[in-house]
């Protein structure tokens, strides 16, 4: 790991870097691809390209901050709205568990098909009847048990791991 560490951090900083644009990012995630790849077990094992394992773990990386940042920023649009009709504005701390939570809902739910996924956040996130989902995604109102049941397994299957 002392290796690979000294002789590619500094050419995965400067391909960061150039893709974000930013050598305050470069560095967060340069030191974020290292970590991951030290904390997953098998990774390191008979490594024939590490500039490929760099670059393919800091694009896993990037991909997962620009979602963090969509939820974040969508999250925070919202609030601003409603912070007329809110007694009291939430704290920091409570900001950061609702993204944080947000977060954790999207990636159980972005490794669903795209329909299972849209009927899931319909019926339970916008409170919509089978039979308007249905409607919506084209297909009958069986369909639509199915894709919940599906979401359901899925999202069962993800928390038990």
């Amino acid at each position: 790991m002392t290796t690979l560490y000294c002789e590619h951090r500094g050419w995965l900083f400067s391909w960061l870097r150039r893709k974000l644009g930013s050598a305050d990012h470069a560095a967060d995630l340069t030191q974020d691809t290292f970590l991951r790849i030290i904390t997953s077990r098998d990774t390191l094992l008979g490594i024939r390209e590490p500039r490929a394992l760099l670059v393919t773990t800091a694009s896993h990386l990037m991909a997962d901050r620009a979602r963090r940042k969509r939820i974040e920023d969508a999250y925070l649009h919202e609030l601003g709205l409603a912070a007329a009709h809110l007694p009291v504005y939430p704290s920091p701390e409570q900001i950061l568990e609702t993204v944080q939570a947000l977060s954790q809902i999207e990636a159980v739910l972005d490794g669903l098909a795209d329909k299972p996924r849209q009927a899931f956040l319909l019926h339970y996130l916008d409170g919509e009847t089978q039979s308007h989902i249905a409607g919506h995604l084209g297909v009958s109102e069986r369909m639509v048990r199915k894709y919940l049941a599906q979401a359901l397994t899925h999202c069962q299957f993800l928390m038990d791991d």
